[in-house]
């Protein structure tokens, strides 16, 4: 199934380090803007954050601010980082984190703020088998309510093997990889074990068929 990721606005930056201080928020409280994570990833950043102390966890969690959007009731959905975020509140279900304002709406009504963040290309609303989109009212109200796509742990892995470079500010910009291999032929594989699928993988993301993907990074 060909899945069409519509167009989007760029996310805003964070702030520099000597303006607008980060907002401190508890996980629990905020809304995914997405229907699936890559388990592989969840599980890989859990063993990161459990040989970690608590003002290590802070700085870590300080460099990589979430770009939220607040409602005018103070409501706030994340536009990035559910996978770290989610494996932390696995592990501290009261646990915190700090973000910044990407957006703030005037309304308070979640279909309003909801199609505007449609409008901006800032939801991903397929499931973890790449059927979609849905309607934007089927997004869990946390982050445990996400479902595992293993087409997003394999753009995880090849991100880590330098295969895929980040492109931070692209909402989505994994699973965009993933919509696209998931046109392509791979053998079966899992989140839990995607070695079947990495050889095809790799040769596919290195492929001139990729150069249209950002973060690609050529023949190698």
């Amino acid at each position: 199934m060909a899945l069409r990721l519509p167009p989007f606005q760029p996310l805003p930056p964070p702030p520099p380090p000597e303006g607008q201080p980060l907002l401190e928020v508890s996980i629990a409280q905020l809304q995914p803007t997405q229907l699936c994570v890559g388990l592989a990833e969840v599980r890989s950043r859990q063993a990161d954050f459990r040989i970690e102390n608590n003002r290590e966890r802070r700085d870590y969690l300080g460099s990589k601010p979430v770009p939220l959007v607040r409602s005018a009731d103070g409501a706030l959905w994340m536009v990035d980082r559910h996978h770290r975020l989610r494996a932390l509140m696995e592990l501290m279900p009261q646990a915190t984190a700090f973000g910044y304002i990407a957006l703030q709406l005037d309304s308070d009504d979640r279909s309003t703020v909801l199609a505007e963040l449609q409008r901006r290309g800032w939801l991903y609303l397929y499931d973890g088998r790449g059927l979609g989109p849905l309607h934007p009212h089927v997004l869990p109200a946390t982050l445990l309510g996400l479902q595992d796509d293993p087409y997003r742990s394999l753009v995880w892995k090849l991100k880590r093997e330098g295969v895929v470079q980040p492109a931070p500010l692209i909402p989505f910009h994994e699973f965009r990889w993933g919509a696209w291999l998931r046109r392509r032929p791979l053998p079966p594989f899992s989140s839990a074990r995607l070695e079947p699928a990495l050889p095809s993988a790799r040769a596919l993301a290195r492929s001139t068929a990729a150069s249209h993907l950002a973060g690609w990074t050529g023949l190698r």
